[in-house]
């Protein structure tokens, strides 16, 4: 049975091969995690329901992208269809994070002249002791792309995996509510008669996550 949503948002989720790209979208939407998932043969996708107080209701459509080379042109055909992206890393693999440049620029140039919202996700934060990439590091690139913030996840202990979802979809609303990114077709469902005005506070991070959306 489909569901009435107000605000229909398509979310793109990138980063290299191996970072937990599908992991992050299972745990979030289906709230399970399985070690041996291997990375889709081009694009998974997902659906996910949002309840924002006042009674809004936002649909998220979900899109994990194989981070291989010879998938990189079915990524670029989901960009478009995006307003937001999660660029995704692995703490304990150094080489993803040099990668993170790379993929911010392909999608800013892809999408242009499009707004596209960033958030940077530092995945298999349970992998502490084999960290090769500093918080700071991460928390000054993505002040420097002009992200929306760092998040350090984990899916394999669900630790800020729904905050990584949430967080993003609220700067979304943000920057909509605030006429900084125009709506597309097919992004408005039912008619909402008061705006939602997002108080302007800190998202902090948690530990084992479930907000029970959906």
């Amino acid at each position: 049975m489909e569901i009435s949503w107000n605000f229909r948002f398509g979310i793109v989720i990138l980063g290299d091969s191996a970072v937990g790209k599908s992991s992050l979208l299972h745990r979030y939407t289906e709230g399970t995690f399985d070690e041996s998932r291997k990375s889709p043969l081009g694009i998974d996708f997902k659906v996910k329901h949002l309840d924002f107080d006042p009674g809004v209701l936002i649909k998220l459509l979900l899109w994990d992208t194989a981070g291989q080379e010879r998938f990189r042109s079915i990524s670029k055909s989901y960009m478009r269809n995006s307003v937001g992206c999660l660029l995704v890393f692995d703490i304990s693999q150094r080489k993803t994070f040099d990668q993170v440049r790379s993929w911010h620029k392909e999608v800013v140039e892809y999408v242009k002249p499009a707004t596209m919202v960033f958030s940077l996700i530092g995945h298999k934060a349970d992998l502490e002791a084999q960290r090769t990439v500093s918080k700071k590091e991460a928390e000054e690139m993505a002040k420097e792309l002009d992200m929306t913030g760092y998040l350090e996840v984990s899916s394999k202990d669900n630790t800020n995996v729904d905050l990584a979802f949430e967080m993003l979809t609220k700067e979304i609303y943000s920057q909509f509510y605030q006429g900084k990114i125009p709506m597309q077709e097919g992004w408005y469902g039912l008619t909402v008669g008061t705006p939602l005005k997002l108080e302007q506070t800190e998202v902090k991070e948690t530990t084992k996550s479930g907000c029970g959306c959906g």
